[in-house]
């Protein structure tokens, strides 16, 4: 079975190098790229003030972060969380990594590795190149209930990527041949969240013209027939 690990954190800003730092960081398990059910999550007190526009963002204010651990103090949890070859995927994947990364080396720690990035942003722009592909558009393109997500939450957030990196990587699909070699071996289970009801998918212009596109490519397509 391959781990990886997926994950999203929540800042004071844009730019480490600049002295933002990270207020909240999530993590999820996966298995075959299926969530097991296994998180990281803590909450962290950046050491300095959060700027009005990006309490705007995530929700959260500096007296909301009060008695929480410093980033030193959950370090060494977060890094067993992540493993030392596990996958890291984020959306946006360089933002999370240059954040983490700072965090690492303020305190003398191992900087995570390059070569373990998956970035879901650009699996999406792969996919769906010159379309909107924030995590709000990617759920609203595979019908993903958004309801809960009033405000940037790194461990919600996390949660929908994992439904969203499903559907980018065709794990429903994957997740039929989880069977190993094991009677004993435990097997991660994809259970979408969100009202079981089917719900209409408006295409956007954009995607319309794609399709049409595609299908004049199509050498006497069936359902133009007639």
């Amino acid at each position: 079975m391959t781990r990886a690990v997926l994950f999203d954190t929540e800042t004071t800003g844009l730019d480490p190098a600049t002295g933002d730092r990270v207020i909240e960081v999530a993590a999820l398990e996966l298995i075959n790229d299926l969530p097991t059910g296994q998180f990281f999550h803590a909450l962290i007190h950046p050491e300095r003030d959060i700027p009005e526009e990006a309490s705007r963002i995530h929700g959260f204010r500096l007296t909301d972060l009060e008695g929480k651990p410093k980033f030193a103090e959950i370090a060494a949890d977060l890094v067993a969380f992540f493993g030392g070859e596990a996958r890291l995927i984020a959306h946006n994947a360089p933002f999370d990594f240059g954040f983490l990364n700072h965090e690492f080396g303020r305190i003398g720690l191992p900087k995570l590795h390059p070569e373990r990035m998956v970035d879901t942003l650009l699996l999406a722009k792969a996919r769906f190149p010159g379309m909107p592909n924030s995590l709000d558009a990617l759920c609203r393109r595979f019908a993903i209930d958004l309801s809960q997500r009033t405000t940037h939450n790194a461990l919600l957030d996390c949660r929908l990527l994992a439904e969203v990196y499903v559907e980018l990587t065709g794990g429903r699909q994957r997740g039929l041949g989880l069977a190993t070699d094991s009677s004993t071996a435990p097997v991660a289970v994809y259970v979408r969240s969100g009202p079981r009801t089917a719900r209409l998918v408006e295409p956007t212009e954009a995607e319309l013209v794609a399709h049409q596109a595609m299908v004049a490519r199509l050498k006497d397509p069936v359902w133009l027939a007639g």
